[in-house]
Formats: structure tokens, C-alpha cells, sequence
């Protein structure tokens, strides 16, 4: 049985920061992260202040340990690769806390869709 989630989380402070070489490297490290954990990522789009991602979680892992391996890894990989982000972030804090999450059923499309706008 596959379930599907359509997540949204942001940058600390919402800054505009998800760009260029940042953009890149975001992207590999998702899908590393996720490959990792057994998770497949269907989409995933980069918006300059926000991430947008339709995934498909095994049941064995709870979306909030997913969402906190993820957020807290990807920003520790973020800050290795990518040092000069320490002066804007400090404290090693990438991500705002909390996200968005909705479990996605008939309206796979829609969130498709609206995850590309």
C-alpha cells in the first residue's frame, strides 16, 4: 500500500536563498536523503523561499521522522558543502521550523499541478 504526501517547508526567516549552486546541491541531496530512507520522491520543486514535494512514504516511517531526518540533515549538508551559509543561518538553523503536509488520494493531478505553479 503506498501513501502519497504533498509536504511544503521553507528556509529559515523565509529568505529567498534556494538558487543557483544552493538549487543544485538542494536537489541532490533530497533525493540522496530519500533513496537513504526508502522514500520515493514522485516531484519536487525548488521555489526561491520554499520547497514543494509529493512523496510516497513507507509505512514503517512516521512523516514527522521523515520531515525532521530530512530538514535536519539536509541543512548539516547543506552547511558542509556550502560553508558561507553559516554567516546568514548561524546556529547551524537552515530550515523554519515546522511544514506543511497533506496525505494526497484523488487529487494527486491538483497537487501536481499546483506544486509546478
Amino acid at each position: 500500500m503506498e501513501v502519497f504526501y504533498h509536504i511544503v517547508f521553507t528556509p529559515k526567516y523565509r529568505r529567498k536563498v534556494i538558487y543557483n549552486q544552493y538549487r543544485s546541491s538542494l536537489g541532490e541531496i533530497f533525493h540522496r536523503l530519500c533513496s537513504y530512507k526508502g522514500v520515493e520522491m514522485i516531484e519536487g520543486h525548488l521555489m526561491p523561499d520554499h520547497v514543494h514535494m509529493l512523496v510516497s512514504i513507507p509505512l514503517r516511517l512516521s512523516v514527522s521522522s521523515f520531515m525532521g531526518y530530512l530538514k535536519g540533515k539536509s541543512a548539516l549538508m547543506m552547511f558542509d558543502k556550502h560553508a558561507n551559509l553559516k554567516y546568514k543561518f548561524g546556529n547551524r538553523n537552515f530550515w523554519a521550523e515546522g511544514y506543511y503536509v497533506s496525505p494526497v488520494g484523488l487529487n494527486e493531478a491538483t497537487i501536481k499541478k499546483y506544486s509546478q505553479d
